[in-house]
């Protein structure tokens, strides 16, 4: 009888010890006692700066639109064309060099410039020389969507989002969100940089991931959500799977016992 017992309170501690915490799986939680408040948020988001492999679009437009026609990639049949595979093969990649080919331009250095900074160049190159001011050419010059790759509990694989900005929470939900075994609190964000990759962490368990610099994700990087030690142990995430996982071990283990004994 006392061996039961034991092994009852050995159950309950252990369900209540394995099962995930509410507050693991939550987002953006306040922790202060008031429940409304107005949440101050800086923004720190840089501007971006291209690099190697990133794909741009840029469109010219002016007064007389069959002059710069030679200049857009896509076509006059499909000029709005936004799909992924349009985008690709239309889309102006920065390669090794930070180079991008242009149509009878040729090639143009855009390696650590905004975007911004590209379209000024586009737009000086093209009136000294192919244009006059009268032209009113009118060049624009974007990130042709962000892409990023998401690995470990989170829906994994290449994701795009067609947006000039793009916050970590947009980025997890488009993704398929976290998962209940997924560490919310050490959300791991791989960046590219011209000396090499880092690695940056945001807790989105917290609010204050809102003042976070890595609030806003950018091209190329890479989320990786490591699981919570309780998925190794294999118990459940809820009170009622660790019950049963636990139920089942001890029917197992007073089989077990019961036989050694006869």
């Amino acid at each position: 009888m006392r061996f039961k017992s034991l092994l009852f309170l050995f159950a309950a501690v252990l369900a209540l010890t394995s099962c995930v915490s509410t507050k693991k799986i939550s987002y953006l939680q306040e922790y202060e006692e008031e429940v409304d408040s107005i949440i101050q948020v800086q923004r720190l988001r840089k501007p971006y700066r291209i690099q190697v492999g990133d794909l741009l679009s840029i469109r010219v437009k002016a007064l007389d639109q069959d002059i710069v026609g030679m200049f857009n990639p896509i076509g006059s049949e499909n000029p709005n064309a936004t799909t992924e595979e349009a985008v690709y093969f239309d889309g102006f990649t920065v390669d090794d060099h930070g180079n991008i080919r242009v149509p009878t331009m040729g090639e143009i250095n855009v390696l650590g410039f905004t975007e911004k900074e590209v379209r000024e160049k586009i737009e000086k190159k093209l009136l000294e020389e192919y244009f006059k001011e009268e032209a009113n050419i009118f060049v624009t010059v974007k990130l042709a969507g962000i892409r990023y790759t998401t690995l470990g509990e989170i829906g994994q694989g290449s994701q795009v989002i067609y947006k000039d900005q793009v916050t970590i929470m947009e980025a997890i939900a488009n993704a398929g969100g976290i998962t209940d075994y997924g560490d919310r609190e050490n959300v791991q964000i791989i960046r590219q940089y011209p000396q090499g990759e880092e690695i940056h962490t945001i807790n989105v368990t917290n609010i204050d991931a809102l003042k976070s610099p890595y609030y806003y994700i950018q091209p190329n990087d890479m989320i990786v959500v490591n699981p919570l030690p309780r998925k190794a142990i294999g118990f459940g995430t809820t009170g009622l799977e660790v019950f049963r996982t636990v139920a089942s071990l001890l029917a197992v283990v007073t089989s077990v016992i019961a036989i050694s004994r006869l």
